[in-house]
């Protein structure tokens, strides 16, 4: 069954993520203009202690939220939270996105996640890729050797995420998890037996570095990249 999508609320937490925020929130907004339909951002700023908040400010229609969580999952959970007790419309046709502070998503982030609504999804879970220039030579062709084509399909990210708002809420939306709240969510999902899209289009690009917010995240997995073990995978 097909969903037209009336209202998109996309959700980003943050804590001290000045050096990229600014152009994580431009390239949401480019997203944005190219659907025809009314987006709102709801930016979660946790336990920052930088010029985020400065930041945001000269971002219009951005919800800024400051919490001193320390959590990523309980962060996104905030947003999400203050989206369902705010904005108007029903649950059944309001798309929620997520992404994080350190990504960039592109021009067609958006449009991509209405379309796999538009195709009977309520659930979609995309691709997300390191910025390659920000490796150094030996991961960057770890990352090369362990990621043809496909590679990235069925991988877990927040920071690129989507559902539909009534499916979030039935599942009980995410759990206050330091990380893993992402893949915690989607399994829920999965168990309810929720139609989800998976795609590697249009990945978004998360940070290189090698040492991150989140214990266990991204950057861990980054770190431990190596062609070595690129080799016995």
């Amino acid at each position: 069954m097909t969903t037209a999508i009336e209202r998109i609320v996309v959700v980003i937490p943050a804590r001290d993520e000045a050096g990229t925020l600014a152009q994580c929130l431009a390239s949401v907004q480019r997203a944005a203009h190219r659907v025809s339909i009314p987006t709102s951002l709801v930016l979660v700023l946790d336990t920052c202690t930088d010029d985020s908040a400065e930041i945001a400010t000269s971002f219009a229609d951005t919800v800024v939220i400051e919490e001193d969580f320390a959590n990523v999952g309980r962060s996104r959970a905030r947003g999400f939270s203050h989206a369902l007790a705010t904005f108007a419309g029903s649950l059944d046709t309001t798309w929620f996105a997520t992404t994080d502070a350190d990504s960039v998503v592109p021009s067609d982030w958006l449009a991509e996640h209405v379309r796999a609504a538009h195709e009977g999804a309520q659930v979609f879970v995309g691709a997300v890729v390191p910025a390659l220039r920000e490796l150094d030579e030996e991961r960057r062709l770890a990352w090369e050797l362990t990621h043809p084509p496909g590679a990235t399909v069925g991988h877990v990210h927040g920071a690129n995420l989507g559902m539909l708002g009534s499916a979030y809420a039935a599942a009980g939306g995410f759990s206050f998890l330091a990380t893993g709240e992402d893949v915690d969510l989607v399994a829920r999902l999965r168990h309810r037996g929720v139609p989800i899209a998976e795609s590697e289009a249009h990945p978004v690009t998360t940070s290189g570095r090698l040492s991150g917010r989140a214990r266990d995240g991204y950057a861990k997995y980054l770190a431990e990249l190596t062609p070595s073990r690129a080799a016995q995978v």
